[in-house]
C-alpha cells in the first residue's frame, strides 16, 4: 500500500479509514475484497487499501463493478467516486446500477466541487455557490443523490459525514446489506470548498431513523437539514441473484469448456 497525498484537512482521509476499519470488524479476507473507482482526488483509494483494486475512467467504475460481480459474486465490491463522476458524467451508470439493485456498495465522496481539477462547480453545488466556472454562482439545482437512489430502486440509502466518526458505522452496514448501497459522504474539502467546513454542516445536519417507506424517506431527504445516518433500507432481491447462470456457482469458478456445436447447428 502506499501513503496518501490528499490536501491537508481533505475527508479523503476520514473515508479511507472508515473503510478500513469497517472490513477489518467485519473480518473480511483481504481476498474477497475489490475496491474500484474512478477518476478524482478520492480514486486513488484503491491504491490505499489491503485489497484487490481496479482504478477505471472517469465515471464508469460502476459498469466495472458490476462486471466484476457477475464474475465473481462472491466478491464484496466496494465502488469510490467524487461526486462529479458519481452524478455527473456517470449519473446514468448510477440510475441503473439502482434500478437492477446490484449488490455492491457505493461510497461517494460529496464535496459540491470537481476537487481535482482545481474546484469547478460539480452535480452537487448548491444553487448560488461561485466557484472557479460559476463566479457569478452556479444557476441550476443541485442533484440530491437521495432522493434519486431512493426513486430509482436502491434498496439501501444512506449519508455519512467525513468529520463524524459514525461514518464507519454506516459503511459497515451498507457493506453488509444485500442489495445496492448507497453511502453519500459529506466531505470537508477546505482546498476548494471553504463555505462548507464543519461549522456549517453542524448547523445543516441533522441524524435521523432509518425508513421502510421511501415516500417518508424522500420527505426526509428534501427537509432543510442534511439527514446522516441509514435513510432508507428495504430487502429486494439482487440482480446478481436472480442471474440463473452464477446463482450457484462464481463464474470464475464454472469450466470454460463449453461445447457450441449445437448452438451452431441451430443456425446452419
Amino acid at each position: 500500500m502506499k501513503i496518501p497525498t490528499w490536501c491537508p484537512g481533505c475527508g479523503d482521509y476520514m473515508i479511507l479509514a472508515a473503510i478500513r476499519k469497517s472490513l477489518q470488524e467485519l473480518k473480511i479476507p483481504s481476498k474477497d475484497v475489490l475496491i474500484v473507482s474512478g477518476i478524482g482526488c478520492g480514486s486513488k483509494m484503491p491504491h490505499y487499501v489491503k485489497a484487490y483494486g481496479f482504478e477505471g475512467i472517469h465515471g464508469r467504475a460502476l459498469p466495472v463493478a458490476t462486471g466484476a460481480k457477475l464474475a465473481n459474486n462472491k466478491l464484496h465490491i466496494i465502488v469510490v467516486a467524487g461526486d462529479g463522476d458519481a452524478y455527473g458524467i456517470g449519473g446514468n451508470h448510477f440510475l441503473h446500477s439502482c434500478r437492477r439493485n446490484i449488490n455492491l456498495t457505493y461510497i461517494t465522496q460529496d464535496n459540491s466541487v470537481y476537487g481535482l481539477t482545481r474546484g469547478q462547480t460539480s452535480p452537487t453545488s448548491p444553487q448560488g455557490m461561485k466557484t472557479n466556472s460559476t463566479p457569478f454562482g452556479a444557476l441550476e439545482q443541485p442533484v440530491n443523490p437521495l432522493t434519486l437512489a431512493i426513486t430509482q430502486g436502491a434498496t439501501f440509502v444512506s449519508q455519512g459525514a467525513s468529520y463524524n466518526l459514525k461514518l464507519a458505522d454506516t459503511i459497515k452496514q451498507a457493506i453488509k446489506h444485500k442489495g445496492f448501497s448507497l453511502v453519500n459522504v459529506l466531505q470537508l474539502c477546505p482546498s476548494f470548498n471553504k463555505h462548507n467546513d464543519i461549522q456549517w454542516f453542524n448547523k445543516n445536519t441533522k441524524q435521523i431513523k432509518t425508513q421502510k417507506n421511501k415516500y417518508k424517506a424522500i420527505e426526509i431527504a428534501e427537509s432543510s437539514k442534511l439527514p446522516l445516518g441509514v435513510l432508507y433500507q428495504i430487502k429486494r432481491k439482487t440482480y446478481d441473484e436472480q442471474e440463473p447462470q452464477i446463482s450457484k456457482t462464481p463464474l470464475v469458478k464454472q469450466s470454460l469448456k463449453v461445447n457450441i456445436n449445437k448452438m451452431l447447428n441451430d443456425f446452419i
